[in-house]
Formats: C-alpha cells, structure tokens, sequence
C-alpha cells in the first residue's frame, strides 16, 4: 500500500492467503494489509470464492470457514461493498449447519436484506428462505 490512506478493495487471492497462511511469504504480505487501520473493502464475490478455495482447494471444514469469514468481516477495518455487515455475518451463519445452503446462495440473501428486497425468485429449493419471500418463477 506504500503510505496510501485511500480505500482499496482486497480479491480473493488475498483473503485466501491471509486465512491459510500458504505460501508464508504471501500470506504475511497479505497480514500487513489486512491487519493494518487502513480500510479495505471486500465484495460478495471475493467471500463467496474465498469459502469455495478453502473447502474445496484446502479442505478446510465448512465450520471453519464460516468462523473465519465471520471474524473477517468483523474487522473494524474491513468494509463490505454494498452490504449491511450484520446481514453479511447471518448470511454465513445459515451456511454454518450444513451443506444446505451455499455460500453464493447466502450472499445473495445477503444483498436482498442489505437493500430492502424481500422477494428472491430461485428455482433452488435450497436457498435461504429466512425472513424472505422465496418464490419460484412460473
């Protein structure tokens, strides 16, 4: 970041490092970032690839990766584009139980509630229908 004080969003291939430690060089670099008091944004997509490297590449449990993007997201410093925190942590704890809901799924649920939707037309019969109306397209 060299000194910058301006917001910058983090991708995947950061998170991915931070959260395993693999390769160290990287996921100390990925730490001054992180771990700083600058701000950094992460999006939905960034999360949702991020819970899909560590269960499929690392083989990291799913409740794992649900208290790891929790605490994440948690940070004071990091920030998440377009969606209410708070919708953005309940949105993981519906993945945490089992493979019932995916973490793309919830975070479309997420944006929903962030932004006042509360109709999601899915022909997944998975989806999360917590405080939504879930409806199928005719």
């Amino acid at each position: 970041m060299s000194g910058s004080t301006r917001e910058a969003l983090v991708d995947t291939s950061v998170i991915v490092r931070y959260l395993t430690g693999d390769p160290p060089q990287m996921s100390q670099q990925a730490a001054r970032i992180l771990d700083q008091s600058v701000q950094v944004t992460i999006t939905d997509v960034a999360l949702a690839e991020t819970a899909f490297v560590l269960t499929r590449v690392y083989g990291v449990p799913r409740e794992d990766v649900v208290d790891a993007l929790i605490d994440l997201v948690q940070k004071r410093t990091v920030r998440t584009l377009g969606l209410d925190k708070l919708q953005v942590v309940a949105a993981l704890r519906l993945c945490r139980p089992s493979n019932r809901v995916s973490f793309a799924d919830a975070l479309i649920w997420a944006a929903a509630r962030s932004h006042g939707i509360r109709t999601v037309y899915s022909f997944d019969r998975r989806f999360p229908a917590t405080d939504i109306e879930l409806l199928q397209p005719d």
